[in-house]
């Protein structure tokens, strides 16, 4: 008899209910008890992937794998945001054993459905699978797959999520504010007062001819503040000029160094906790305070919901009012 060359490289044709064909290249699995491995219509591809399983090396061709890999590799460095690439790299790290290995006809939305119900984290089971949407869509400019997202068109889908109502009150505000140290202070001031994020506030650079201009990291999008028009801003940057650091951002240490994500999350929940531990009766709310909800405040502090959303440079005034604004509305009885 003679050996192939390629030991369980079959080809099989598939007919359809319409008497249509499609003939496959397959690794055959019989005698294990396993389904056929199917390896495409393409015989050099095909012949590529029957080593890989032959010699049990892991098999990527026509799996999402290759999608992962490809877009962790091109696409996931073009995001500018620190903080977007990093958490996009962690929700494809809980993508890929769940769905690495899996043939794209094998991802359905029963699939989808079924890793959202196992997943924990409710809310950020919802994000990964945002993130497995946008991997698809890319696949397909590529050539990957052509069928379209499992999701595409059906409402409802993912996991209902409730918008956080969390108002930072006077009294929280001041109780923080009161055991930070002055680089905490000077970020919870420019984050109150001006309703960046955190990120831009951190390395927003110093005014230019009395104007505090920055780009949003998250959207690309230009603004300006006058300091003259603020008191607290004014105040922070007789502070800083005080202190001739030499550092190009408005927000620096003493000895003129940027400050950095870990500075301020370490001097955040120091002061956080001896807040906590100060104010007992406060201690929970304290405790559920993030840094991040100093942009919060601030849109509480703006005169209106329109104010707060020109503030936060929303596209509309919707998204401010179900996140952002959460102070109560002050009305007038008529009579």
């Amino acid at each position: 008899m003679k050996k192939s060359k390629y030991p369980r490289l079959r080809t099989k044709v598939y007919r359809g209910v319409g008497g249509q064909s499609w003939s496959y290249y397959v690794y055959d699995m019989r005698g294990t008890g396993k389904p056929d491995v199917r390896l495409g219509t393409d015989y050099a591809k095909a012949v590529e992937q029957w080593r890989k399983l032959y010699e049990h090396l892991p098999l990527t061709l026509g799996r999402l794998q290759e999608a992962f890999d490809r877009w962790r590799e091109r696409e996931l460095p073009q995001y500018e945001n620190l903080e977007t690439r990093s958490s996009y790299e962690r929700h494809l790290g809980r993508l890929e054993p769940v769905f690495g290995n899996a043939a794209w006809h094998e991802v359905t939305l029963p699939a989808l459905r079924q890793y959202l119900d196992k997943r924990s984290a409710k809310t950020q089971g919802n994000r990964e699978l945002s993130v497995l949407s946008i991997i698809w869509g890319k696949a397909r400019l590529w050539g990957m797959t052509a069928l379209p997202w499992p999701a595409a068109g059906v409402k409802d889908w993912k996991n209902p999520e409730k918008a956080r109502t969390f108002e930072v009150t006077d009294g929280l505000f001041a109780a923080v504010y009161e055991h930070a140290d002055r680089i905490l202070r000077d970020c919870m001031d420019i984050a109150t007062a001006t309703g960046m994020r955190i990120t831009d506030a951190r390395t927003v650079r110093m005014p230019v001819d009395g104007k505090l201009r920055f780009k949003a990291a998250k959207t690309g999008k230009w603004a300006f503040f006058e300091i003259s028009q603020s008191p607290v801003l004014s105040a922070l940057l007789e502070r800083r000029e005080a202190s001739r650091a030499e550092c190009v951002m408005l927000l620096a240490t003493d000895t003129g160094r940027e400050v950095t994500r870990t500075m301020l999350r370490d001097r955040w929940d120091t002061a956080r906790e001896r807040a906590a531990l100060a104010y007992p009766k406060l201690a929970a709310d304290i405790r559920s305070m993030y840094l991040r909800d100093m942009r919060k405040r601030a849109a509480d502090l703006a005169d209106d919901t329109d104010a707060a959303s020109r503030l936060l440079q929303h596209s509309s005034v919707k998204l401010t009012s179900a996140h952002y604004r959460t102070r109560a509305t002050k009305l007038k009885a008529v009579r």
